[in-house]
């Protein structure tokens, strides 16, 4: 994608006529602020937990205290040399011609080439993962941290969330690249998307996954409660009456699209922890023996193959058994067979975003 936004400096006047950015998106979508900052090395929220923490262990534990201002100063030296990559969000000059943020978006649009594509990526994108990854792994040994003095349990849950919602940012690339790529999708939301994306990119921060993170979250928490009988859908309803409990976009996602197959589908991936094509199997070889369901303790033994159905609470885990559900939806695309060609957060991004529009459309008509 990067190589595609390039363009000859000898044509740019007759391919590209320079327009703002904003002309694009509600005067909403790009606050003026965020364009001159550079990486969000701590969000206000993270500042104090860190600022509320850090007293703490220098009292309890001195020696942790230094390791971990050490490696904050590592990061905030790291997001420097990353702040020094041109903007993403703004016209640049670079050795092989001009960059504009339209002609990112339309590069991300356009191209729709299978395959990893990590050298299509504009380097402060692939540097700025990099920088995301040291920041989730120091959040996640500040709550080892936090456990191990016995601080406040309400502060270690809450460096907890942050680290999983740290966690969702990483995860929202991809999502965000998978819903990009769908033409069957509004050319609107495919560049609310792109540009959603180029925003992660340029500040390693986003709006709609800090509200979502812990909706999800919850939700993944319950998978791992629940204990779903594997063979039925039992653990399904059970989900479905935890959702009531939760944030309205959830209720409303659940409501409106749970009868979509897709969306089951990915939705029985999502709660089984294990894929499609091997939920099916389970399904016929249970009607075969005449067996209700299983739990999952029996899982690895009836598929012949040792699967992580019980993933712990861990984001890693989440993390994990996310990708796994997303190369294989992306499997099933390319290759056309059945099964889901989404994953559940993909669903779910997609109805917020459709949701955020049309309250959009509404306050619009309002004033």
């Amino acid at each position: 994608m990067y190589n595609q936004t390039i363009v000859d400096e000898k044509n740019i006047e007759q391919t590209f006529k320079e327009v703002d950015i904003s002309d694009f998106y509600d005067t909403e979508s790009i606050p003026s602020e965020q364009q001159n900052e550079g990486i969000i090395i701590l969000t206000q929220k993270e500042e104090r937990l860190y600022n509320e923490l850090l007293p703490l262990i220098k009292e309890q534990a001195p020696a942790r205290a230094e390791v971990i201002e050490s490696r904050m100063s590592d990061l905030r030296q790291l997001a420097k040399a990353i702040a020094n990559f041109p903007s993403l969000l703004e016209r640049g000059n670079l050795p092989g011609g001009t960059r504009t943020p339209e002609l990112l978006i339309d590069s991300l649009i356009k191209h729709q080439e299978k395959g990893d594509s990590t050298l299509q990526l504009p380097s402060k994108a692939t540097l700025g993962k990099a920088f995301m990854v040291s920041k989730i792994h120091t959040f996640s040994s500040l709550t080892k941290i936090s456990i191990t003095i016995e601080a406040p349990v309400e502060l270690t849950k809450a460096l907890q969330l942050e680290t999983i919602t740290m966690m969702f940012s990483l995860m929202a690339e991809d999502v965000y690249l998978n819903l990009i790529n769908d033409a069957s999708q509004p050319m609107e939301f495919r560049r609310n998307w792109a540009l959603s994306l180029l925003l992660i990119w340029e500040h390693r921060n986003d709006q709609t996954v800090e509200s979502i993170a812990p909706v999800l979250q919850t939700v993944w928490e319950a998978r791992r409660k629940l204990a779903p009988a594997f063979g039925t859908m039992m653990g399904t309803s059970e989900l479905i009456m935890l959702s009531m409990q939760l944030d309205e976009q959830w209720i409303l996602f659940i409501k409106n699209n749970l009868e979509i197959p897709e969306v089951k589908q990915a939705m029985e991936e999502f709660l089984f922890g294990i894929s499609y094509e091997q939920i099916e199997f389970l399904k016929s070889k249970l009607r075969e023996k005449g067996i209700a369901a299983i739990n999952r303790d029996e899982v690895s033994s009836f598929l012949q193959e040792h699967v992580k159905a019980d993933a712990g609470l861990d984001y890693r885990d989440f993390y994990s058994m996310y990708t796994i559900r997303r190369d294989n939806a992306r499997a099933r695309e390319r290759m056309k067979l059945p099964g889901p060609h989404k994953t559940l957060e993909d669903h779910f991004i997609q109805f917020v975003t459709a949701l955020n529009r049309d309250k959009q459309s509404r306050d619009s008509f309002a004033n």
